[in-house]
Order: structure tokens, then C-alpha cells, then sequence
């Protein structure tokens, strides 16, 4: 398998700075989760683990889904988009996926002039994450 996944990796066109964008997006409904990025050792670990794994920007270290929540994301489907430049993660949300709590990270909508919380969280961050908040 790591054959494979190494060609995988060929015809992914990772930026500059070695990373390229990552939608997630729920494989039964079609929700878009969340944004982010990955490097070549996310992919390839989230390929052969069959669970998301991005590159943390602000730590500057892999990052498996659901480490620290618990909201775990399992891969159904990595897609590639027609200028290779970009990937879908199709997975199975266990959880929220939001560090808010919410379902989603679209939580707010420009209505009216202004955003608009269309979302409230699902479970409280505090408990998602009880050493960034002390408790």
C-alpha cells in the first residue's frame, strides 16, 4: 500500500511552502465540515491510518482529528480536484468539528448587513478541550 500511496502523493501539487488546502466534507450529506491544510505526511497518514490528518500552521506539527476531542474524522474518500492543487476528505464526522463545539466551522452567514450566528454549539468547548480553557 505505500507503493500506492507514494504515486498518490506525485500527482498532489503541493504550494511553496509544501502544503495545499483540504476541504472536509461529510460522505453521507454533503456538508462541508471544515478547511484545512496538509503537507505530504498528512496525506500519506491519513491514507494509510484511514482517519484525517492535517498539518497544524499555528503548531507546526501533524495534527490527527479528534486527538485532544476526541471528534474523530475517519476517511471514506481522499479526492483530488481537476488542477491537483487541492483535496476533499470525504469522512464520517464522529462528533463535532468545529473547535466552537459546532457541528460545522460555517456557523456564521452575512445577512442583513452583518454576520449572523446561524449555529450554536453542540457542546461546549470547555469540555472539548478542558486544558486550553483551565478546566
Amino acid at each position: 500500500m505505500q507503493d500506492e500511496i507514494e504515486n498518490a502523493l506525485t500527482a498532489i501539487r503541493f504550494g511553496p511552502d509544501g502544503l495545499v488546502p483540504a476541504i472536509a466534507q461529510q460522505y453521507d450529506t454533503g456538508e462541508i465540515l471544515m478547511v484545512a491544510w496538509m503537507n505530504r505526511e498528512a496525506v500519506r497518514t491519513s491514507l494509510d491510518e484511514g482517519r484525517a490528518c492535517y498539518w497544524s500552521r499555528s503548531r507546526a506539527k501533524l495534527w490527527r482529528k479528534g486527538e485532544t476531542s476526541g471528534q474523530v474524522q475517519l476517511l471514506r474518500e481522499l479526492r483530488l480536484d481537476c488542477d491537483g492543487d487541492t483535496v476533499l476528505l470525504l469522512v464520517d464526522q464522529q462528533g463535532v468539528a468545529c473547535h466552537t463545539g459546532r457541528h460545522n466551522c460555517f456557523f456564521r452567514a452575512w445577512r442583513d448587513g452583518g454576520w449572523t450566528i446561524i449555529a450554536e454549539p453542540e457542546i461546549r468547548p470547555e469540555i472539548l478541550y478542558p486544558a486550553r480553557t483551565g478546566g
